[in-house]
């Protein structure tokens, strides 16, 4: 109860499920939830770094954060599909995804990792997706959140390596939670199998429990829903 959890996108099916999940459970002293779409001092946008900076400066009130999940991304907007095939490939859009779903969890981590404590275990997790491995994508397709994922992977792997040095507890990682039953899935739904599209609330409790059990030795890595590591 010395520590405060923090979740970014708080607004979002999963993000929504975690933070009621952790209030919930009461392990922590403070559960602080933002949002682009919350106002005051719960208002975060991934695209301006002051908003990412004021958020900082209210967890830095309380508790030091032990737990920090970014659990956001973005895959389609507006209407528009992923891409299917190079001849769809846009300028604009390559660069908003990137923005929501590389830069900006780098961006968090940069304000939000130095509140961690120096010692001790702490856990740093963003949303990935097993579409931004690398050695895994033999389906082509949806390059922007393909690449853009793949960048998140590697910030976070290279995040990893400098925040041991700061503490050698310290845990950051990417999670890959399924396929989850919210708007960013919804109109791919129909391709995924029985048993395998997961409520919001089951999919916070099993990145809950991957957390769980994540040691200092797996920092820098991606993971699963079911703990198991995915290769970049």
């Amino acid at each position: 109860m010395d520590s405060s959890a923090v979740i970014i996108g708080a607004s979002g099916g999963i993000g929504g499920a975690l933070e009621t999940a952790l209030v919930e459970e009461g392990v922590f002293a403070a559960v602080h939830g933002f949002a682009r779409s919350r106002s005051g001092a719960q208002h975060l946008d991934l695209t301006d770094e002051a908003s990412i900076a004021a958020a900082a400066a209210q967890v830095a009130k309380g508790p030091a954060p032990g737990l920090v999940i970014v659990a956001t991304g973005v895959l389609h907007a507006g209407g528009s599909e992923p891409e299917k095939a190079m001849r769809d490939l846009d300028p604009a859009w390559l660069a908003q995804v990137h923005a929501v779903n590389a830069i900006g969890p780098a961006l968090v981590a940069k304000h939000f990792l130095p509140l961690m404590p120096k010692s001790g275990r702490t856990v740093f997790a963003a949303l990935s997706a097993r579409v931004g491995s690398i050695s895994d994508n033999v389906m082509g397709g949806w390059h922007g959140y393909r690449a853009s994922k793949a960048a998140l992977n590697m910030l976070v792997r290279t995040l990893a390596i400098e925040e041991r040095r700061r503490n050698s507890s310290s845990i950051v990682v990417t999670l890959h939670p399924g396929t989850v039953d919210t708007a960013l899935s919804k109109p791919f739904q129909g391709n995924v199998q029985p048993g395998w599209l997961f409520t919001p609330d089951r999919a916070a409790m099993q990145l809950l429990d991957v957390i769980e059990e994540l040691r200092a030795r797996d920092s820098g890595k991606l993971f699963d829903f079911e703990g198991k590591e995915v290769g970049f």
